[in-house]
């Protein structure tokens, strides 16, 4: 395994939580960021693997406390391997209701907070000359989706972040990519009507909703060997939702 910790945010439930299960079973060391310290504490108590993992309760969106949460990684581990940048919120409203406040909210979680912990480890991975950058986005950034202004500006925000990324970091052997889920079966899309889940399902030509170890597969490829020479691409993980 290579050395040093990867850092995934928003590790305590959903796509985060699978993200987080995977990696541990594969053997990387894991520092698991999320607010909630509890459900971080139950996460950590179900991980199995060889690798070494700790937890750090953070807001993402707050640029002290993600600052505090890359050097307690780095001193812990040595160094800083990979950043799944997984953190994220909805607070969904057609556009002409929408609040001020939940625009900015969903912007500062989504794309800020991603902002905030990729220029917090861009220098260590610069100086260390190796380095794996996966940002979690949504087939709503590529599409967008009524009722979602917020949502699917922030995740197209991740996207062309990504890009930028890839761009001045690859000269340091530092990749930058993106994982676009689509409809992925999780706590937060279990309320959803059973109308709009069948609406959904006749889009997707696999005919199935995604889990969240759909999504966590192809992370761990980007932080794999194999993925050595991916940068700055989007892998759609959607079932051919929007083929």
């Amino acid at each position: 395994m290579p050395e040093g910790a990867v850092i995934v945010t928003g590790a305590n439930r959903g796509i985060g939580l699978a993200i987080a299960g995977e990696l541990a079973a594969s053997g990387f060391d894991l520092a698991l960021v999320a607010r909630d310290s509890e459900r971080l504490d139950s996460v950590l108590a179900g991980l199995a693997g060889p690798g070494r993992f700790v937890t750090h309760a953070a807001d993402v969106s707050d640029n002290a406390a993600v600052t505090a949460v890359v050097a307690s990684v780095k001193e812990e581990f040595g160094a800083v391997y990979g950043l799944v940048n997984n953190a994220g919120m909805t607070r969904d409203g057609l556009l002409m209701r929408m609040r001020p406040e939940d625009w900015q909210r969903v912007l500062d979680v989504n794309l800020t907070g991603t902002f905030y912990f990729t220029r917090a480890v861009a220098p260590l991975m610069m100086r260390q000359r190796e380095g794996r950058i996966v940002n979690i986005s949504s087939v709503v950034g590529m599409t967008g989706n009524a009722g979602q202004a917020n949502y699917a500006a922030s995740k197209a925000g991740v996207i062309a972040l990504t890009k930028s990324v890839a761009k001045e970091l690859g000269g340091r052997n530092v990749t930058a990519n993106v994982v676009a889920p689509g409809f992925i079966t999780t706590d937060m899309t279990a309320d959803l009507p059973e109308n709009v889940k069948a609406d959904l399902l006749k889009q997707i030509p696999l005919k199935r909703f995604g889990e969240g170890a759909d999504v966590a597969a192809v992370v761990k490829f980007l932080l794999s060997p194999a993925a050595a020479y991916v940068t700055g691409q989007v892998l759609v993980v959607d079932g051919g939702m929007i083929a």
